[in-house]
């Protein structure tokens, strides 16, 4: 960029009292290499510096409002929408700027629910949402976030499109939806996800952490097993396991069980433990933690040839509270399960990072009906949510 577009790009952003400070340009240029083009490198800027400080709703229109320009809610639209902009290999570059800021410890999954009205943006459906007790008309977006105890940020993203969508070549060809969507179930959809985070760009081997009580954790277990993918997984009560540990006293190698019932059985294995409260920070809960080899009840990821992978059953139950334990199954080689905990409340950490910055910069905002457009949206602001973080790193967030 030349000297007239910083001028340009610093000057009509006014302070906002959740930005610390404008990222650094060079920063964003770094991030937005891979655009083949100099102005849509520069729109790129543009439109990540609206998302930081556009206050309200993150529109395109609103950006350029904030921005002033000429033609530039013309020029925001279509490089969000019609431009030919790759937006995996922005995702890419974000993922190897944030693993090293934050040290990564895992790659944390968390499903996102994002209301919308009508029935014209890409994805959107009725579906019963359970912590809301309703149906809810809206997207389900699935998001790999690089997570540590320092902070979190999203890299990858995908829609969850159910088969109205896909069966129906008319939305397709409205929404631009690609050849390569295809169906998937969450659990192969999650899988394929990591793999590509990974393998495909090459970034550090990490546990993937996440909530499988919605997923077929069978094929969760096996997918990611076969990618070599440690999991840690929060799993349901009801979910069938076998017996593997010959020290659960009163119980055969073989005996089948609920992971309910499993834990219950090794309570006998509990131990206090204490951790910190990645949902408000500088907070410390207290509880117990019980833990039991098993393996799945119908083989499985467990049972793969040459690795037999063997699983870790852990609950935890916060002292005070009258619920039933979390249940985490992991096969993450370990004697001591609590020495897993800090992974465990990497879901929490994600969860207040969403709230308190990615939902700040608009990642819900994006208001148009193209597939393509939701990814480079989504794409966006990711990078605004990571370019926040020297927030996090100096204010309330480090402390967790």
């Amino acid at each position: 960029m030349n000297e007239r577009d910083d001028a340009r790009l610093s000057g009509p952003f006014p302070g906002n009292a959740n930005i610390p400070s404008d990222p650094p340009l060079d920063l964003l240029e770094s991030l937005f290499a891979s655009l083949p083009r100099a102005d849509q490198r520069r729109t790129g800027v543009e439109y990540v510096m609206g998302l930081l400080h556009t206050p309200g709703r993150k529109s395109a229109r609103n950006i350029a409002n904030l921005v002033g320009s000429r033609g530039a809610d013309q020029s925001l639209h279509h490089f969000v929408n019609q431009s030919t902009w790759a937006w995996q290999p922005v995702r890419r570059a974000l993922a190897e700027y944030l693993v090293p800021r934050i040290s990564v410890e895992a790659w944390v999954v968390r499903g996102t629910l994002i209301q919308k009205v009508g029935r014209h943006s890409v994805g959107v459906h009725r579906t019963f949402v359970p912590d809301a007790g309703r149906v809810l008309n809206a997207q389900q977006a699935v998001g790999v976030w690089a997570a540590s105890g320092e902070g979190s940020g999203p890299v990858d993203w995908e829609l969850r499109l159910p088969r109205g969508w896909l069966d129906d070549d008319l939305r397709r060809r409205r929404a631009s939806i690609p050849d390569s969507a295809i169906p998937e179930t969450y659990a192969e959809q999650v899988a394929r996800q990591c793999r590509t985070v990974v393998h495909e760009w090459g970034l550090p081997l990490r546990p993937v952490v996440l909530d499988a009580r919605a997923m077929d954790l069978g094929t969760l277990l096996d997918r990611l097993a076969r990618a070599g993918l440690p999991v840690l997984a929060r799993v349901d009560a009801s979910v069938p396991l076998a017996v593997a540990d010959p020290a659960l006293t009163g119980h055969r190698t073989s005996s089948r069980m609920t992971a309910g019932e499993a834990v219950r059985a090794a309570k006998g294995t509990r131990s206090p433990v204490r951790w910190r409260d990645r949902g408000a920070p500088g907070g410390v809960r207290a509880g117990q933690l019980a833990g039991v080899a098993v393996r799945p009840a119908d083989g499985g990821a467990a049972d793969l040839p040459g690795d037999p992978r063997p699983l870790t059953l852990m609950g935890l139950t916060e002292r005070g509270h009258p619920e039933p334990p979390q249940l985490w199954l992991t096969d993450i080689p370990t004697t001591h399960p609590a020495s897993l905990l800090r992974l465990c409340t990497l879901l929490e950490r994600v969860a207040y990072d969403y709230a308190a910055t990615a939902e700040s910069v608009g990642i819900k905002d994006y208001a148009g009906r193209s597939f393509r457009g939701w990814h480079r949206h989504m794409t966006l602001a990711s990078v605004a949510h990571a370019v926040s973080l020297p927030l996090a790193a100096h204010g309330e967030l480090a402390s967790a």
